[in-house]
């Protein structure tokens, strides 16, 4: 089982300095993908779009420049607003695109609350997943025809 933390907000496309438009998202974080955050942008439409990207990355972008490649983070103000800069790349194109500081920073807290920062790895289930693929059922044998088996090859071979 696992916790879900979301909040939906409205980003602004840049289009020009002087022209964006709405789009509408979700901002969707999973204990079980604990260094990771989803974004998905035209939600309700037929065709949404989703980004994952680091947590760790929007956070540090709330605060800094941050990001190299295909997603990059920073503040900045326009017109006394706190928002924070994400610009995305892909082969299919690029997009500029504004948050409500406070908002996303509300939504990272929450995420932060569910699982604290270097504790991510505790969420991942290595141990169990490792533990549930090393065991051996009652009964399996560690070759098709029982472990004596005739066909069995010999050590070493």
């Amino acid at each position: 089982m696992y916790t879900v933390v979301e909040r939906e907000l409205e980003l602004g496309l840049i289009l020009s300095p002087e022209r964006s438009i709405p789009v509408p998202a979700r901002l969707t974080y999973r204990t079980d993908d604990p260094y990771a955050v989803h974004v998905t942008f035209h939600i309700g439409s037929d065709s949404p779009i989703q980004w994952t990207f680091a947590r760790e990355l929007l956070v540090e972008g709330v605060f800094r420049p941050c990001g190299d490649g295909d997603v990059r983070a920073w503040p900045a103000r326009v017109d006394g607003r706190s928002l924070v800069c994400l610009a995305l790349a892909s082969p299919d194109g690029e997009a500029l695109l504004q948050a409500p500081a406070a908002a996303v920073s509300a939504w990272l807290e929450r995420t932060l609350r569910v699982v604290p920062p270097g504790s991510e790895q505790q969420h991942l289930g290595l141990d169990k997943g490792l533990s549930d693929l090393l065991a051996l059922a009652p009964g399996d044998e560690l070759w098709p025809g029982g472990a004596a088996s005739e066909d069995s090859p010999d050590p070493g071979a």
